[in-house]
């Protein structure tokens, strides 16, 4: 991640987090919070003076209350930001230890050792930490860069197949963003192909004013199926309907064709992954939710869409055209599942 004088490395493959120690000790740190999701003894010792902060991945725990608790957890074992906070768990866990990390003393270094597929190809780079409110996802964070990342695929190995196919909806969604075509491959070749294309966008945009809004394609109506299932949909579930439902949407605004639209349902389901909304999905509260997106403004409705010039924020789409979209799609009982 090229980010001049903030630029780290993303490590990925077999025995990543073996580098630990190292990267600690390049940082210069003289003690260590560690918050992990996983069983202590499969987080490495970074080398230093160090706590165990045991936290649970999931939405329902990616609260402010949760940050607080890190925060008083770093002050009674004297984190300052001399020290730094070692994040080892799925997304959830990288996003709250790594706005705990920001908002404590002012910023103190993060190292993620992400640990599920959907963490390592999205959620633990880049520097977007956030938690949720009853509200909505997402809505209170910081932009706060790691000092590394080290993406340990052998953590994938023990990965349930509902953990597989929530990673999968990330990397879908990567074929319109320019990632070009990823099935079929291994799923190393996968994260890294991914994780470059992010690098790429963060690098020119960071503070995401222009360019990354290409990496929310599919989220904004992902996050409102999230809220609105009570997170009974996962996030990368939500984002892969939510793909679905943007190569609609385009294709209703004339933006692309019925083909280019078809396949977004057929990436969709080659990685495994549904491309219909919850049966008893509401299209006027989808739509209320879709408005408190960060890319909106004000009280209209945006999405990322591809397009003649590819995938771009398209601001002031019609709610007409939303709700009839949302009522054209496929629908399925039960939670969403591939």
């Amino acid at each position: 991640m090229r980010l001049g004088e903030r630029s780290y490395a993303v490590h990925v493959g077999p025995g990543a987090r073996k580098l630990l120690p190292d990267v600690v000790a390049a940082l210069g740190a003289r003690r260590a919070a560690v918050v992990t999701a996983r069983p202590p003894e499969t987080v490495p010792d970074p080398g230093v003076p160090s706590t165990v902060v045991r936290v649970r991945d999931g939405e329902r725990h990616k609260t402010l209350a949760t940050v607080e608790d890190l925060c008083r957890r770093f002050t009674a074992f004297g984190i300052t930001r001399h020290d730094v906070v070692v994040s080892c768990g799925g997304g959830t866990t990288t996003d709250t230890a790594g706005l705990a990390a920001a908002l404590h003393h002012r910023g103190v270094p993060v190292i993620h050792l992400p640990t599920k597929l959907l963490a390592q190809v999205d959620a633990s780079v880049g520097g977007k930490t956030a938690v949720n409110l009853p509200e909505g996802k997402n809505l209170v964070g910081a932009y706060w860069q790691p000092a590394a990342v080290l993406c340990d695929t052998t953590y994938l190995e023990t990965l349930p197949a509902e953990e597989w196919t929530n990673g999968y909806g990330e990397i879908a969604r990567c074929h319109f963003i320019g990632a070009g075509d990823l099935r079929g491959l291994a799923v190393h070749e996968q994260v890294t192909a991914s994780l470059r294309l992010k690098a790429s966008i963060v690098s020119a945009d960071e503070r995401d004013t222009g360019r990354r809004h290409v990496l929310n394609y599919g989220h904004t109506l992902g996050h409102a199926l999230e809220t609105v299932t009570g997170f009974a949909v996962r996030h990368g579930i939500g984002v892969a309907i939510g793909t679905v439902f943007a190569g609609r949407l385009a294709l209703a605004l004339g933006r692309i064709t019925a083909g280019r639209a078809e396949e977004h349902a057929r990436v969709v389901r080659d990685y495994g992954l549904p491309g219909a909304l919850p049966e008893d999905a509401d299209a006027t509260l989808l739509t209320t939710l879709m408005r408190r997106d960060k890319k909106a403004a004000g009280d209209g409705l945006a999405f990322v869409l591809d397009g003649p010039r590819g995938a771009e924020l398209v601001p002031g789409v019609p709610e007409d055209v939303v709700l009839r979209t949302l009522g054209g799609m496929p629908r399925q009982s039960g939670p969403a599942r591939p």
